[in-house]
């Protein structure tokens, strides 16, 4: 059963605060993998661009995901109860500024970008994706800004190999 879990507005009673904005400049020098996060459901089709998706356990075979609490796909995401990581390729950079809102698509006009298939969940799969994977929320839990989303993985989808898109210092990255 999904349960969500509020946390303090402090992690440590007495901890320094970090500046956001010299987190956020740290965290721009990491390289991280680029990946579209998507769900279907009752409450919608939505979807985000992520870094900020790992592996937890392989068994079972599990995956995070953080999303901001405040937008519509954290809530869509939840109250869908499923989800497919894409993991894109280089090519996939359009699918990626789509998903991130930098190309004025909202919602459902976001999937014009790509080519997209519903999983068995009924998520969405990019078909250019490295890897796909299928999952079913098994806890969501609100820390700060953020739900921190583990979802359980019931199907995984190889793409082809190919070049694999990164982030880092605000700029894509072909590996």
């Amino acid at each position: 059963m999904l349960k969500t879990h509020p946390t303090p507005d402090s992690l440590q009673a007495g901890a320094v605060a970090i500046d956001p904005v010299l987190f956020r400049e740290g965290m721009s020098r990491v390289t991280a993998a680029v990946h579209v996060v998507t769900t279907d459901g009752p409450a919608g089709r939505a979807g985000f661009t992520a870094t900020a998706v790992t592996p937890v356990t392989d068994d079972p075979a599990s995956l995070l995901v953080c999303v901001n609490a405040a937008g519509r796909t954290a809530q869509a995401l939840i109250a869908n109860g499923v989800f497919c990581v894409n993991t894109l390729g280089n090519a996939d950079i359009p699918v990626a500024d789509a998903f991130a809102g930098r190309a004025n698509l909202q919602g459902q006009d976001r999937f014009t970008v790509g080519q997209w298939e519903p999983l068995e969940t009924g998520a969405p799969r990019l078909l250019s994706s490295l890897v796909a994977f299928d999952c079913r929320l098994s806890d969501a839990r609100l820390v700060a800004t953020h739900y921190v989303i583990i979802g359980r993985i019931v199907s995984i989808k190889l793409g082809d190999l190919k070049p694999a898109l990164a982030y880092q210092n605000r700029l894509y990255h072909s590996v």
